[in-house]
């Protein structure tokens, strides 16, 4: 079968299988869990701009913006309850992760992709109605639920689900709803706010009732993974189903190895204190590391508040709006590339230039907001060519986050992990993937009105320090099957010191060190 990617580093396994129909559907439909994320992110930016939202809910911000248009542009947005209105979401998906664990490890994937769908539509509903702050926390808290719920599961589904060969690509199927999540909700945005009588924002809020919808339904009619069904005892209807999704009957020598990832998973009692051991380094790292750099390349303030840092830089409500819509376009289309890329040029490539097209693009952002803004954020009349050229880098620096970070921030911890803590770390991941989300969108619109245009000089930092641990510390994971991935450590320059052979008796053939140390970029 002619592979999307080579197979890279090999561990001397080439299971056999096809891309099969059922698979690529599958997938697909398991992959718009991102949609309620992504959405979410886009609406939650947008709605803040909305004027009579703001009326409504937040009339200090509201007064505070139209009192004097002269004022401080860094500040005008300043309100720690209209953050909070944004964050909450991500505070209550750090706390839903944990406890999806459980659920995921137990119950199976598709189980808790219901829950997700369930409780976002729950959340979404009660902010469509909001008549006080009070519903709009409460609706956003229930939404955060659901968003920990689905991003738990969903990567892990797919990551199982896949052939390997295609394993990247069809992961990053769920990072592409993500950013399609985010493109309609800013397009929807962008009309709602049209509508007279300055109701828009309820049907901004209340529309997240349909990407819910989606994942529920989906969740209903998916079948389980083979690893899930083996985890829980259902053997021979795994294999069975193995069968069916790779479309071959030889598929022996993968549901052996699935069984024994299995069996090994079984003894570990408790998965959560197993992470703390010397041999799962390397993973822990990986589990904090990665969701926590994906946080700080900055990616989210200009998601989140694309709309209000545009109007901030001197753009009207509706342009703002429209320049969120164009970052949100770009966001999707990145991603495109990011798939078609993933599994022929690797994830470290992908990682490292990604990482120098965001530090660029960051320097010179700065580098115009602070030439006109300056420190008093007073920009007087900004010209048109001036307003551009902002748009234009943060759409590059959009477009070198959406073919690197943001995806691979999923794909990779969610196939490195070994079965018996994969539930474990992938909640880790999660967890604290929502935990930096929810500090950086909490004190963002704080440090823009205290740091200025050196807040993107901040991120600008993290990018560089990031790019330096993958290009020492990630080995390269294309190509490799899900159960032997293992493997990849043992031959790691850094992390060989903390597994040896015994750990991994699945998979015993020493691969190749081309890919894993930090002079193969």
């Amino acid at each position: 079968m002619p592979a999307v990617g080579g197979i890279g580093p090999g561990t001397g396994k080439e299971y056999p299988g096809n891309l099969t129909l059922y698979v690529l559907v599958t997938c697909i439909v398991a992959a718009m869990g991102g949609l309620i994320f992504g959405y979410d992110i886009g609406i939650s930016g947008g709605v803040t701009t909305m004027t009579p939202f703001l009326q409504k809910f937040f009339p200090s911000v509201w007064r505070k913006k139209e009192a004097d248009k002269t004022k401080n542009q860094y500040c005008q947005y300043d309100s720690q309850t209209l953050t909070m209105f944004t964050s909450s979401l991500y505070l209550a998906a750090l706390l839903a992760s944990l406890v999806a664990s459980t659920v995921t490890r137990k119950l199976g994937r598709k189980l808790s992709m219901l829950f997700g769908g369930l409780l976002f539509f729950s959340g979404a509903l009660i902010n469509g109605f909001a008549k006080a702050v009070w519903m709009l926390i409460v609706g956003r808290i229930l939404l955060g639920f659901g968003v920990g719920f689905a991003n738990q599961s969903v990567p892990l589904y797919l990551s199982e689900m896949a052939p390997y060969r295609y394993r990247g690509a069809l992961n990053i199927g769920f990072q592409l709803s993500i950013t399609v999540g985010i493109l309609i909700a800013n397009v929807l945005n962008y009309f709602f706010n049209k509508i007279e009588g300055g109701w828009g924002w309820r049907l901004s809020l209340g529309g997240a009732m349909v990407p819910a919808l989606i994942i529920t339904v989906g969740s209903l009619i998916l079948p389980d993974t083979p690893n899930s069904m083996i985890e829980r005892g259902q053997t021979e209807e795994a294999k069975a189903k193995l069968k069916r999704i790779r479309g071959v009957d030889d598929v022996d020598e993968e549901f052996r190895d699935l069984v024994a990832a299995s069996d090994a998973s079984k003894l570990v009692e408790h998965p959560w204190g197993n992470l703390l051991q010397r041999k799962y380094r390397p993973h822990l790292t990986m589990a904090i590391l990665i969701p926590f750099f994906q946080q700080l390349t900055g990616i989210n303030v200009i998601m989140f508040y694309a709309p209000v840092l545009f109007n901030t830089i001197g753009f009207k409500d509706d342009a703002a709006l429209m320049s969120a819509v164009i970052t949100g376009a770009v966001n999707v289309g990145a991603t495109l590339v990011s798939i078609y890329g993933v599994d022929k040029w690797g994830r470290r490539f992908l990682f490292l230039e990604g990482g120098v097209q965001m530090l660029i693009c960051q320097a010179v952002v700065a580098a115009c907001i602070g030439a006109r803004f300056g420190t008093n954020g007073d920009p007087g009349d900004l010209p048109k060519w001036y307003a551009v050229v902002v748009v234009l880098f943060i759409c590059i620096y959009v477009a070198g986050f959406a073919w690197s970070w943001g995806p691979l921030g999923w794909l990779v911890p969610s196939e490195i992990f070994p079965l018996e803590i994969r539930s474990a770390a992938q909640s880790i991941n999660v967890s604290v993937n929502m935990l930096f989300t929810f500090a950086v969108a909490q004190v963002f619109l704080t440090m823009l009105c205290h740091l200025k245009f050196g807040l993107f000089l901040f991120f600008a930092f993290f990018v560089l320090i990031m790019s330096i641990f993958v290009y020492f510390f990630l080995p390269e994971t294309k190509g490799i099957p899900i159960e032997e991935m293992n493997q990849v450590w043992k031959t790691h320059w850094y992390w060989s010191r903390f597994v040896e052979d015994l750990d991994y008796p699945n998979g015993g053939m020493e691969m190749s060190k081309g890919g894993q140390g930090p002079k193969n970029v």
